[in-house]
């Protein structure tokens, strides 16, 4: 029985970077040792891509939606509805879905909207210690109107019950500053932040993180607000069976609202220290014993790194993504002989210097091994640019993946 054509995309999440000055002017994708990557460069099409629609911000949602093939200015609703279907929430109409991040701000003897924000991820809190903290908040502040959802790590969902779409401060945008004139202008959302640092500064679980040296995830912060979404099947629309895997639940949430399924990967947490095997394995189980026809294998650890400003694990990270995923993928495709398209890029960059997201064009590769193509590049900011190839449309590449040109 003859095999179909198998489609992969492999997205590192903010992989993409600026020259850095530690770096001699080099970007990490231009200093890591990817030589899986820089293998398939040299027979790939490579070239920039524009994910992220003009005027609109360059978030992790927007981006992804734009790679698989959905323009955000069409389908795009807010991000914390889309993690609200990963979640299992099943939102009313004139429910309104927000990010509730567990966030780490500075202890000084300061009223809370003097405080800084040191850490938006809370040092990569563990998804059990979180559940802990979220269960706390859910005995104060769950009611008719606000409803708390555990999510994973320091992502998690509240539901405002007939709520407004107010515009809310992104907390990986403002690292280092100090809060006062990112707080919410809804009454009601701001004093549940500012009470939330009373209930969880002193809670057991951050005693016991302060004790490790670790951050504390010491208050809420609200963002990302919109309504219930509405994709079109991503079935439908390509004609393929279409498959995710991520540890985001913001990836999941897409995924479900595109009706593709969803795989879970053991120990896949988001952070560096990812089950970066399990996903390559869990594509390949899924194209070839499966038999669905495109994978999404999303790694979010450059992201993260990037957020931190730790510029030798974004490295590691992205040393990782290439030997433990894109090489396990690409060695088992050839050794089955089966026929593939591999689509490599990140969402959106984020920068080391920044430490938050921006809408540069990204640097793609789409390898197809039906095809010989000879070019003397490797998988980076500077030799991608150089091959002349834009997308001006991120929510089109897609099409250049699917042959659909």
């Amino acid at each position: 029985m003859e095999i179909k054509m198998k489609y992969i995309i492999v997205l590192g999440d903010g992989m993409s970077d600026e020259p850095l000055e530690v770096l001699d002017n080099r970007t990490p994708l231009m200093v890591a040792k990817t030589p899986c990557l820089d293998e398939l460069a040299s027979k790939s099409e490579l070239g920039l891509a524009y994910t992220i629609p003009e005027g609109m911000k360059p978030g992790s949602d927007t981006a992804n939606l734009s790679v698989l093939g959905y323009d955000p200015k069409v389908y795009y609703s807010g991000r914390s509805p889309l993690e609200a279907l990963s979640i299992g929430v099943d939102m009313k109409k004139e429910d309104i879905a927000l990010r509730c991040n567990l966030v780490t701000l500075s202890e000084e003897q300061v009223d809370y909207e003097k405080r800084t924000i040191i850490d938006h991820s809370s040092g990569e809190i563990s998804t059990e210690e979180a559940s802990q903290l979220i269960d706390a908040i859910k005995e104060v502040f769950d009611n008719d109107i606000y409803t708390f959802y555990h999510g994973t790590s320091y992502r998690h969902l509240t539901i405002w019950d007939k709520g407004d779409v107010i515009d809310l401060s992104q907390p990986h945008d403002i690292l280092g500053k100090v809060i006062e004139e990112y707080l919410p202008g809804d009454p009601a959302l701001y004093d549940m932040m500012k009470k939330s640092y009373d209930i969880l500064n002193n809670h057991p679980i951050n005693k016991k993180r302060e004790e490790m040296g670790l951050n504390k995830a010491n208050s809420l912060w609200f963002w990302g607000a919109g309504t219930r979404p509405n994709l079109t099947s991503f079935e439908e629309k390509n004609h393929i069976k279409g498959a995710m895997i991520s540890a985001v639940d913001l990836l999941k949430g897409i995924a479900i609202g595109a009706g593709m399924k969803v795989i879970e990967v053991p120990g896949a947490n988001g952070t560096l220290h990812t089950n970066y095997e399990g996903k390559a394995k869990a594509a390949i189980k899924v194209l070839l014993e499966e038999k669905y026809d495109f994978v999404y294998v999303h790694v979010e650890a450059p992201d993260e790194m990037g957020h931190q400003g730790n510029v030798d694990n974004k490295i590691k990270s992205i040393e990782y993504l290439d030997q433990r995923v894109i090489k396990v993928i690409v060695d088992e495709m050839e050794k089955q002989e089966v026929d593939y398209r591999l689509l490599i890029m990140p969402d959106h960059p984020t920068p080391i210097k920044l430490r938050t997201h921006t809408s540069d064009p990204v640097p793609y590769l789409i390898y197809d091994s039906t095809e010989f193509i000879k070019n003397n590049c490797k998988y980076n900011e500077n030799d991608v640019k150089a091959s002349g190839n834009t997308v001006l449309n991120g929510y089109t590449i897609i099409d250049k993946l699917l042959n659909r040109r």
